[in-house]
């Protein structure tokens, strides 16, 4: 099992930016594609990218592409999602866990909270 610890969140204008980070526990975490999934008030979960084990492989969903990078650096057990050019569609609280088509998703984390502000 890997525990996550979410964190970076804020209040801001759109247009500016925001780094998100995600603390993993557990050896587990370097064997998997971690993704940054969002849930919107009154939305479903959303992914928004990922990551593959090694970083080779990054994935975004169409609507940040451009604007947001995930990176990963598994000496720290981490996770980062650099977010630019921040719209007020962006405003959610954002969650990491793997990504996985035949494996069910880990504990949540508490998640961490954008605002963005139009």
């Amino acid at each position: 099992q890997v525990q996550f610890v979410e964190s970076g969140g804020g209040l801001v204008q759109a247009g500016g930016s925001l780094r998100l980070s995600c603390v993993a526990s557990g050896s587990m975490f370097t064997l998997y594609t971690i993704g940054w999934y969002r849930v919107a008030p009154g939305k479903q979960r959303q992914l928004v990218a990922s990551i593959s084990p090694t970083g080779t492989n990054v994935n975004y969903k169409e609507s940040v592409k451009g604007r947001f990078t995930i990176s990963r650096d598994n000496a720290k057990s981490a996770v980062y999602l650099q977010m630019n050019s921040l719209k007020s569609e962006d405003t959610a609280v954002y969650f990491c866990n793997r990504k996985s088509s035949s494996e069910p998703f880990w504990s949540w984390g508490q998640g961490t909270q954008v605002t963005v502000s139009s």
